[in-house]
């Protein structure tokens, strides 16, 4: 048989030929909801949120998300140029109500502002899912039980987050990860409190690598569970790391360009029901959306 070009590839593609082709199905691999986290380009947003936006519309992505102290600003803008805000990565004490730890955030919020008003503008603005992005150092000392409190909390706000309709979702970090005195990692612990239907997944997998952990056997272990996907790659040769306070920023790369395994993620996610895909790369060494450009085109050669 003579050597198919990648043009006849990519016309069988869309005749629906190549799995049949390969013996395997090609298309699970490519994420249809494909979107970027906007923080890789939280600099671009503030100076042009306009341009910033058409830009990534016009890589082919169509969903983003937004950070809540934008929501305003970048929902109608996003959605004007057929970008769905899907998700919403929210201020953490209006989830955990923890204000000592975030303080720096207290002039960004507004007064009187909780989880009535946030899901009032989630829904404003055509999201779906709020989640709870990161915790501070110095609020997630305690062992395990801190972990159970917070699972506790979630299940709470989960509720009323479900009621209106939403999903709250918890991402990780590497944090979580990292033993606990009866050798169970905080992530697990976390997942077995909480209410399945309540609280969801975003399954960063750069940090779920970087912790030695292999991502999809962690997708396929919360199958179901993981409704969002954070595709965001490591630099080749990253030593294991659970701070994400050490990663030096050039670890951070384009998709396809590091050492995550991105085929097996991608059929594992497809498998387990993930939802939306996320890319995102929270350091770039030049411009951040050549580097979206660069991880949308190796991603749809899957």
């Amino acid at each position: 048989m003579q050597e198919m070009t990648r043009r006849d590839v990519m016309r069988l593609a869309a005749l629906g030929g190549v799995g049949a082709l390969m013996g395997r199905d090609v298309q699970a691999a490519a994420p249809k909801n494909l979107g970027v986290q906007l923080y890789t380009v939280r600099q671009q947003i503030d100076a042009n949120a306009e341009a910033t936006l058409k830009a990534i519309a016009d890589l082919g992505y169509r969903e983003v998300e937004v950070l809540r102290g934008t929501l305003a600003k970048v929902g109608p803008l996003a959605r004007g140029l057929g970008l769905s805000p899907i998700s919403i990565h929210v201020d953490t004490p209006l989830v955990t109500g923890n204000w000592d730890a975030w303080k720096v955030l207290r002039g960004a919020v507004p007064e009187g502002y909780g989880i009535s008003e946030l899901i009032r503008d989630a829904q404003a603005q055509g999201a779906k899912y709020l989640v709870l992005p990161y915790l501070m150092a110095a609020e997630r000392g305690g062992g395990a039980p801190f972990y159970l409190q917070l699972a506790d909390r979630l299940n709470t706000v989960g509720e009323q987050v479900k009621k209106a309709g939403l999903q709250l979702c918890y991402h990780n970090h590497g944090f979580e990860f990292e033993p606990l005195a009866d050798g169970r990692r905080p992530l697990d612990v976390l997942m077995g409190a909480v209410k399945p239907e309540l609280v969801k997944l975003e399954l960063d997998v750069f940090w779920v690598s970087l912790t030695g952990a292999d991502p999809v056997t962690l997708i396929q272990q919360y199958s179901g569970r993981i409704a969002l996907l954070h595709l965001k790659d490591k630099a080749k040769g990253t030593p294991v790391e659970t701070q994400e306070s050490k990663v030096a920023p050039t670890t951070f790369t384009p998709v396809g360009a590091g050492a995550v395994d991105f085929p097996g993620v991608l059929k594992a996610a497809a498998a387990a029901g993930v939802e939306h895909y996320f890319v995102e790369q929270d350091q770039t060494q030049g411009d951040p959306i050549a580097a979206l450009r660069q991880s949308y085109q190796y991603l749809r050669t899957l």
